[in-house]
């Protein structure tokens, strides 16, 4: 449950697409009264202080894109230089010949060039759009970015935090060849697009992911199966919800998923409020998807919601674990950086084993 107070549904029509495609450099505009003058390193073009200043969503995912081109230059996370160049390290087996001599005298390390059938694959953004993804803490600036839904309220929400990073993933899959599509669910799937490895597919996915979420719970057993049965080929699917649900319909979900040969990467989208219940006084706790509320004492609660809040959570870890997947946690006060360094690691476990 999350305190009382979060704004509307009013759903935004797409408008004019204006947002940089895969391959082409990011000229962005750089927010209001001139703060991005000073460079910015990568983390900070993904961090929701900066994204919660662009509206609307077409100029945050301008700006996703350069946090992205930036990290592939000089990113502080891990293997974004590495798999953006299409490497893979050495293994015993590899021909020699495969080496990259250059990459070699740069790092001394040795790296082989990756073949195109080793790094094209099907990748599927499924993103939950029911009512409680509306909920979030952090204050941006009136007038400042955001859905409807966070600007009725001056703050950025668990939907616009998910957006941005499904937008940043498909940018980042896109760019590497992959055929990615996008689908947004509540109750089922509502929106989608196909999957396609086209020039045109960053403007289709950045138009579908400007809408808002809906009145509605998340049915990820409904939602999943209906993707699944559309995505005949093996494909690597990224979750994106609060998950804020029964772990046996996600455990059944994922099974499912699996079980068609697909992989999975679960990234559990919470506001920090959500992990630290740091509420003093008083409140009305109201489900966020529409069963009723409560009159609390959140000093009296704190600690059985704490412990229930972290069993859940590592519940939905141990159903990711349990069928070889990847859960991140997501918190919407902080970068979205991390959860691309999540995807490029397990991109590449799944190219490398699709590739077996």
């Amino acid at each position: 449950m999350s305190a009382r107070g979060y704004g509307g549904d009013n759903a935004t029509p797409p408008q004019e697409n204006h947002a940089v495609e895969p391959g082409r450099a990011a000229s962005t505009e750089r927010g209001r009264e001139g703060a991005a003058s000073r460079p910015m390193r990568a983390e900070q073009y993904l961090a929701p202080e900066t994204l919660g200043q662009l509206a609307p969503f077409e100029l945050r995912a301008r700006m996703i894109v350069e946090g992205v081109m930036s990290g592939m230059h000089r990113s502080p996370y891990q293997s974004l230089a590495v798999e953006f160049a299409e490497h893979r390290q050495y293994a015993p087996g590899d021909s020699i010949r495969q080496i990259d001599w250059k990459v070699f005298a740069r790092t001394d390390k040795t790296y082989v060039k990756r073949y195109v059938q080793e790094t094209n694959l099907d990748v599927v953004v499924l993103l939950d759009r029911s009512s409680s993804m509306r909920f979030g803490t952090l204050a941006v600036k009136k007038g400042w970015g955001g859905t409807d839904a966070s600007r009725a309220r001056g703050v950025w929400t668990k939907f616009d935090h998910a957006t941005a990073a499904a937008a940043a993933i498909a940018y980042v899959c896109l760019h590497q060849g992959d055929r990615v599509g996008l689908a947004l669910f509540d109750e089922e799937v509502r929106s989608q697009v196909r999957r396609s490895s086209q020039r045109d597919q960053w403007r289709s996915i950045v138009g579908v992911l400007s809408g808002e979420p809906v009145e509605g719970r998340a049915r990820i057993g409904r939602s999943v199966d209906q993707m699944v049965a559309r995505t005949p080929n093996r494909a690597l699917f990224v979750i994106l919800s609060d998950f804020l649900m029964p772990l046996e319909e996600l455990r059944g979900a994922i099974a499912r998923l699996v079980h068609r040969g697909h992989d999975a990467m679960l990234v559990q989208t919470l506001d920090r409020q959500e992990l630290r219940f740091d509420i003093d006084t008083p409140a009305l706790f109201e489900d966020l998807e529409g069963a009723g509320g409560i009159e609390a004492d959140p000093r009296a609660v704190r600690a059985t919601y704490l412990d229930l809040m972290r069993d859940h959570v590592e519940g939905v870890n141990r159903i990711a674990r349990g069928f070889g997947a990847d859960a991140v946690a997501c918190d919407t006060h902080e970068s979205i950086g991390p959860v691309l360094a999540a995807l490029l690691d397990r991109r590449m476990s799944f190219a490398g084993r699709r590739g077996g």
